[in-house]
């Protein structure tokens, strides 16, 4: 009974006012902004798929990473990429899409090579990815599928097992993409041990102290997909990170509309209640109208 009272109330919505903000009848502006978010992401797309240049911020970690990669060749040290214990998915997507550029740059100077996973998925597709790069780049002789690893679904055992390659093999450079826990700080500091170039980037916001404390070079949040989508120059990726870019441009601006409008009108006037209020597109309709 107590469950059925609840959809009963969750229904009718008479009881709290968010249960009507559930369907675009009652607040057309949020179905607007939706469908202009929409818009913009999928135009940005075919603009990117018709060969024009859409803009991304340069990012300072970007530059560091063939200077990282030209310090290695002339050390004649490895170069380790690590995806954490990132499961397959988005995250693990964009962490191997910068891992594919990074071969295919390491692959011009013949400057060898470690990925290490954590997961068995990532694994797998791991080595098709780093085989395609080196085939890219014209050198498919280079690639061995020992230099693509998986080492362990634990923690603490894959932590282990990446300190201790990191230490015999004295790398030159260590790149970390993907979603890192307890384990990061382990890997940071034992690159500074051994002396190498570091550029990490997360997406786990917990992890990125560690990664900032430790490391040359450290891509936040956004920052990360911002990365493999100007890298790959994938036109999805560029037309979805220009739309979202645009999308929060239009969040901001109805959040500083609404904050200034409010202040002068109230938030008892039409234009307030289209904002974000149930049926505000009725009243400021009849507002336009006269009153009407």
């Amino acid at each position: 009974m107590k469950v059925d009272a609840l959809f009963e109330w969750m229904a009718t919505g008479s009881r709290c006012g968010w249960a009507a903000y559930q369907h675009a009848q009652d607040n057309w502006f949020a179905a607007i902004m939706i469908g202009l978010i929409v818009t913009a992401v999928l135009v940005n797309i075919f603009r990117a798929r018709a060969g024009k240049q859409l803009y991304i911020r340069r990012i300072p970690g970007l530059d560091a990473i063939d200077e990282a990669i030209g310090r290695s060749t002339e050390l004649g040290r490895p170069v380790t990429m690590i995806t954490g214990l990132t499961a397959f998915g988005v995250v693990a997507v964009q962490a191997l899409t910068i891992f594919k550029y990074i071969t295919k740059q390491i692959a011009r100077f013949a400057t060898p090579m470690r990925l290490l996973t954590g997961d068995p998925t990532v694994f797998a597709v791991a080595q098709e990815a780093i085989s395609d790069a080196y085939n890219e780049a014209g050198r498919p002789d280079l690639y061995d599928p020992d230099n693509v690893r998986f080492l362990s679904d634990r923690q603490f055992a894959f932590a282990s097992g990446v300190a201790g390659l990191i230490q015999r093999e004295r790398v030159a450079a260590n790149f970390m993409f993907g979603e890192f826990f307890a384990e990061s700080l382990i890997f940071a500091e034992t690159g500074n041990m051994v002396g190498a170039i570091q550029i990490a980037g997360t997406v786990s916001f917990t992890q990125v102290p560690f990664f900032v404390a430790a490391c040359d070079y450290t891509i936040i949040g956004d920052e990360f997909y911002a990365t493999s989508a100007y890298l790959s120059r994938e036109p999805v990726l560029l037309g979805s990170l220009v739309g979202q870019d645009i999308a929060k441009f239009l969040f901001a601006l109805t959040a500083v509309t609404g904050v200034i409008a409010s202040s002068i009108v109230g938030t008892k006037h039409p234009f307030i209640k289209l904002l974000g209020q149930p049926g505000g597109w009725s009243e400021f309709v009849n507002f336009l109208l006269g009153g009407k």
